[in-house]
């Protein structure tokens, strides 16, 4: 499964939107699991905040949820904290 819990060790497949493509995007980003349920976001090798514009930044630390994106249920960055 693409949004898989883990431990609060274990990285995780999150979901988090880009802005301004025209049409949704999701890009998938790991994350590591923190104490409480939050998940900070870790920042993509290579990342250009200039080719990419994420609505989480890599580094943010953010609440995701269980969502149904192209037939699987994944987790998907919803809030900053």
């Amino acid at each position: 499964m693409l949004g898989e819990m883990g431990s609060s060790t274990e990285a995780v497949t999150v979901f988090v939107r880009l802005l301004d493509e025209g049409t949704d995007v999701w890009r998938p980003a790991r994350a590591d699991r923190l104490p409480g349920g939050s998940y900070r976001l870790i920042p993509p090798e290579g990342y250009d905040p200039e080719d990419e514009k994420w609505e989480f930044a890599p580094g943010s630390t953010v609440v995701c949820e269980l969502q149904a994106k192209g037939g699987q249920e994944v987790l998907v960055a919803t809030r900053q904290v």
